[in-house]
């Protein structure tokens, strides 16, 4: 592939190779050109220049999302070029990548598919735990389908199934390897899984409605709101999940769910009259709640990363 350049554009953005050959041209009514080899043509950031353009530019992650964006243009100016402006729009990495990494594994993320969290990692690691090695597990609001597939890489010879009711997320679950269903929570499901069910797991919309506007300025510029929104106090669908994982998990089963502040709390008189029991709220490194575990009635309890989480 060959580029024309000016004179003036040439001196700027071009250093010549030893060997290249290269040519004048003239065009009618214009200046002359130079045709040379694309390969020629400087890239418009190297690692330096691009990772402090992010880091001026309020993202945190400057460096690690600078080696993703010259790994994902292989060398290619106009497409650097044209990565970069669509991130500094603020669209998330992972659609313009085409991936993330969740729990080591290479998670594919089309455009408009709800982006995994590290933050939701441990949740998937517990959840594995709990799920036994022929078992069957329901991933709830599957996105991309990241939780669902990290199961079945620790566990595969369980069975794992999700559901989700944006097209677009289940059709990427399914190139993720995810047995995938559309529709809302546990409606699409084979009715061959009531009652057989050893773990619910889920990321369901848990921000309360008055906090969406604390959310990163650009996530509900790009990201639909249905992926995050919660309701009054964030529990809505909380309460829905944990209401009706109860006909699909067998006894013993586990249910947990990724939420924060005092959810927990909120939720604990609704998972005791359900038939909860051994409810444990999950921490995060630092001290934060970033999830619950409880068992249905019937087995003894599970052991528990105390460094984890906290029984209550």
């Amino acid at each position: 592939m060959e580029v024309l350049l000016t004179d003036a554009e040439l001196l700027g953005r071009v250093k010549l190779p030893s060997r290249a050959a290269v040519q004048l041209k003239s065009v009618v009514n214009g200046p002359p050109l130079l045709r040379v080899p694309i390969a020629s043509v400087q890239m418009p950031y190297d690692f330096g220049s691009l990772s402090a353009l992010l880091s001026s530019a309020g993202f945190v992650a400057a460096e690690e999302e600078a080696d993703e964006l010259l790994a994902r243009a292989a060398g290619d100016a106009e497409v650097l070029a044209s990565l970069v402006d669509r991130r500094l729009t603020g669209e998330p990495l992972a659609w313009i990548t085409g991936s993330v990494m969740f729990c080591g594994l290479q998670i594919l993320v089309d455009p408009g598919v709800y982006v995994p969290r590290w933050q939701s990692a441990p949740l998937a690691r517990r959840a594995a735990e709990r799920l036994a090695a022929t078992g069957t597990a329901v991933d709830l609001c599957t996105g991309a389908g990241a939780m669902a597939k990290t199961l079945t890489a620790t566990r595969p010879g369980a069975r794992v199934v999700a559901t989700d009711v944006n097209e677009r997320a289940v059709a990427c679950a399914k190139r993720n390897g995810v047995e995938a269903f559309k529709g809302d929570l546990f409606s699409p499901l084979p009715l061959e899984l009531l009652g057989s069910v050893d773990v619910v797991v889920g990321v369901v919309p848990y921000v309360p409605t008055p906090e969406l506007s604390l959310l990163p300025r650009d996530t509900l510029a790009f990201e639909s709101p249905l992926s995050y929104e919660g309701g009054r106090d964030g529990t809505d669908v909380l309460r829905r999940v944990v209401a009706d994982s109860v006909p699909y998990l067998r006894t013993g089963g586990a249910l947990l769910l990724e939420l924060g502040g005092e959810q927990a709390d909120v939720l604990a008189d609704d998972l005791a009259r359900l038939g909860y029991v051994y409810v444990t709220v999950l921490l995060d490194e630092e001290g934060d709640v970033r999830g619950i575990e409880a068992t249905l009635a019937g087995t003894r309890a599970p052991p528990v990363d105390r460094d984890a989480g906290n029984a209550v």
